[in-house]
């Protein structure tokens, strides 16, 4: 017989006679420690909650049964970036566990403007912009929730449904005078005042009455999750702390029921860059914004010094199965093993194996030189993978030159200029090194099937050459 005791904090688990842990008990053990989610802090994918030394109360809701959590994405973009990935991945992992997760989409919050870590207010945007971003945003959210059931969930558990919802569904029938009048006298301007973003507006360029209210409403969001979905935990940004807080308060006010917030570190590369940015240009989850390829190349040249704290965030893998890999690393590091891994797992989750698969044969095609590879690629590929290379459209004239066609290319300023280059080794078609400026380009030796030739002179100019025939 097994004998079990329950104490307030803790669960202490059976023993048969012997001393040893009775097997369903041990069961229920692991099943119990697998929805404490706090463990997420072992992998650096959360970084302070509130309030404070509230731990021990977390755990025991966790542990004690399933709970729901959220996360708001404000649709200012057409797609989320790789900068958002950390609060979807620990969106996954709460889902894991069996708790409910809801992703929210801020149509109407958008409207407004977050003035967290923003030094001016933001641009209004029209109704038709936001619309197409809550479109895209909710294509992101949907294709990693997806790819994640179908390629990383190995167990024969369902995994709850993931929610996602647009806040313009609630706010479209509530008046301004009944939400002030219900909500807006919850807040006091003292606390709201008090608020980082808010202080650091105000001794720099100012705040409008629409930014200050921002807090407001996304209490309210939060609120309004607590009643339809008993939504006890919400997860953000940490610059997002200040409005968890403020709808904890209003929570806490209205239905005397204690709600905590979670948030996620601001990731940065070792240089101390914001990750995913680079002269401003963010790395996209859309594929029609930043390709798979794109992503994955992106990923594969993550510096040494982040490549393990990116795979702890980013990855399902155990951190044993991390710490291995970066053994391999340190054994051979030309093979930078853990970056490829790093790749192939985000680019998985975020586009599936189609995308992953896409992401290697371009790889191949830009980086092993095979023709092969290279003619079996789409015309639209060819343009994504090389990027910035300048595309002109020919006439296949009967016994044109390799010679000729680089001159109607504009491949060189000067026919000695060509004559030089090419008869040095410096000339590629389809990447095979021509030195005859006297051959004739032929289309089973200069042409792709999709009637292009992919043309370099040097390591990284490229023409791509489109033959009218």
């Amino acid at each position: 017989m097994c004998r079990c005791l329950l104490l307030s904090k803790s669960l202490l688990f059976p023993v048969a006679a012997g001393g040893r842990t009775c097997n369903a008990f041990r069961d229920h053990r692991r099943f119990f420690a697998n929805r404490n989610v706090l463990k997420l802090y072992e992998r650096q994918m959360l970084q302070n909650m509130f309030p404070e030394n509230s731990s021990n109360e977390i755990i025991n809701l966790l542990t004690k049964k399933n709970q729901c959590v959220y996360a708001g994405f404000d649709p200012t973009a057409d797609s989320l970036h790789i900068g958002n990935l950390l609060v979807i991945m620990n969106l996954l992992h709460w889902q894991r566990a069996n708790h409910k997760v809801i992703a929210l989409i801020g149509g109407a919050t958008a409207q407004i403007g977050d003035p967290s870590g923003k030094s001016k207010d933001r641009d209004k945007q029209s109704s038709h912009i936001l619309s197409y971003n809550v479109k895209g945003i909710t294509s992101s959210l949907q294709a990693v929730f997806d790819n994640h059931a179908q390629y990383f969930w190995k167990s024969k558990d369902l995994l709850p449904e993931p929610i996602i919802v647009n806040n313009m569904e609630w706010y479209e029938g509530i008046g301004v005078i009944d939400f002030m009048n219900n909500i807006g006298r919850q807040f006091r301007m003292g606390t709201m005042l008090s608020r980082e973003s808010v202080k650091t507006r105000l001794s720099g360029s100012g705040m409008s009455f629409t930014e200050f209210t921002y807090q407001a409403f996304q209490a309210y969001d939060w609120l309004h999750l607590f009643k339809k979905y008993k939504c006890l935990f919400q997860i953000g940004g940490n610059d997002q702390m200040g409005n968890i807080m403020s709808g904890q308060e209003l929570i806490s006010r209205l239905e005397n029921t204690r709600v905590y917030g979670l948030t996620v570190p601001l990731i940065t590369t070792d240089s101390g860059d914001k990750y995913g940015k680079s002269a401003q240009n963010a790395v996209w989850l859309n594929s029609d914004r930043t390709s798979p390829f794109e992503l994955y190349q992106f990923l594969i040249r993550t510096a040494d010094a982040d490549v393990e704290k990116l795979l702890k965030m980013f990855t399902f893998l155990s951190l044993p199965e991390i710490k291995e890999l970066m053994s391999k690393h340190k054994a051979n590091p030309d093979k930078r093993i853990p970056h490829k891994t790093l790749a192939r797992n985000v680019t998985t989750l975020v586009h599936g194996e189609t995308g992953l698969q896409e992401a290697i044969v371009a790889t191949s095609a830009l980086y092993d030189n095979s023709i092969e590879t290279l003619s079996t690629l789409k015309i639209n590929d060819i343009f994504k993978i090389f990027n910035g290379a300048t595309t002109v459209e020919l006439m296949l004239e009967p016994g044109i030159t390799v010679l000729q066609m680089a001159m109607k290319a504009k491949c060189f300023l000067t026919e000695k200029d060509a004559c030089r280059i090419i008869t040095a080794g410096g000339f590629y078609i389809n990447h095979q090194r021509i030195t005859n400026i006297s051959e004739i380009v032929t289309l089973s030796i200069h042409i792709l099937p999709n009637k292009i030739s992919l043309v370099r002179v040097g390591k990284r100019n490229y023409w791509i050459v489109k033959w009218i025939m």
